[in-house]
């Protein structure tokens, strides 16, 4: 039996991260009393520190520029590979057809 992941929302994540940081409880309490793991709290929390407010959490499908940039360039330069790899096989294949 396959288990789903739990999905929170964006708000959830920053609410969750503001009450850790600005409650006198430990992070664990916080956790435990929202009814998550503290090692995901702890885990949106660094995330929470290293970008800003507008930017953490972009979820499904949105990335940020240079990483949705980065993304499609690898997938075109998969393609044009495959593209390049595919033509080599057929000009051997025609080279050794003609006589």
């Amino acid at each position: 039996m396959v288990k789903q992941r739990r999905q929170y929302a964006k708000e959830f994540k920053l609410e969750a991260v503001q009450l850790a940081v600005e409650s006198e409880r430990s992070l664990a309490e916080v956790a435990r009393d929202l009814g998550i793991a503290p090692s995901l709290l702890h885990k949106w929390k660094q995330q929470v520190e290293k970008r800003a407010p507008a930017t953490v959490f972009p979820g499904q499908g949105t990335a940020t520029g240079p990483e949705d940039e980065t993304r499609q360039l690898r997938r075109e330069l998969e393609r044009v590979r495959q593209e390049r790899d595919f033509l080599k096989k057929a000009a051997v294949f025609f080279a050794q057809e003609s006589p």
